[in-house]
């Protein structure tokens, strides 16, 4: 995703990074370069040189750091973000059990009811238009149990 905008506050001591319509908060004491007492941020700009996909700030003692908009997602639990981390982590385990499994793609597509492309759509991490059905209907294709587990957060 990509920043639109980013406004730092040193008395609240955190930014407020913008992604299309939605803002979200990031304090100054997740950044790697944290201003020391006394010092605070003079400057925070969205950062060309990373494809807009981040910000960079600069402290009024001369140290400089970069916040990748992931971080901030992260930090928020962004819905979008989490849904697509999620569909990366098990793309990444369909595309190890295939490495294993004795079917060849076409037999999966036929499997599946669908198409050889598909079946390599599927199969492709860095495609997010996909869906988290689809993925999991491969998953069992490929004779894989998911297992989902919800716990309380650690203090």
């Amino acid at each position: 995703m990509k920043v639109r905008s980013v406004v730092f506050n040193n008395r609240r001591r955190d930014f407020t990074v913008r992604f299309g319509v939605s803002s979200y908060r990031y304090p100054y004491a997740r950044l790697e370069t944290q201003p020391a007492p006394g010092d605070h941020v003079v400057t925070a700009v969205v950062d060309p040189e990373i494809g807009r996909e981040g910000f960079s700030y600069t402290l009024a003692s001369g140290a400089e750091g970069t916040v990748h908009g992931e971080q901030v997602l992260d930090y928020n639990k962004d819905p979008r973000y989490l849904r697509d981390v999620l569909l990366h982590e098990l793309t990444l385990a369909a595309q190890r059990r295939l490495r294993t499994s004795p079917l060849s793609r076409r037999e999966i597509a036929r499997r599946m009811g669908t198409s050889a492309a598909q079946v390599c759509r599927l199969f492709d991490q860095t495609n997010t238009r996909k869906s988290v059905d689809e993925v999991l209907a491969l998953l069992g294709v490929l004779e894989c149990e998911v297992q989902l587990s919800v716990r309380a957060k650690s203090a």
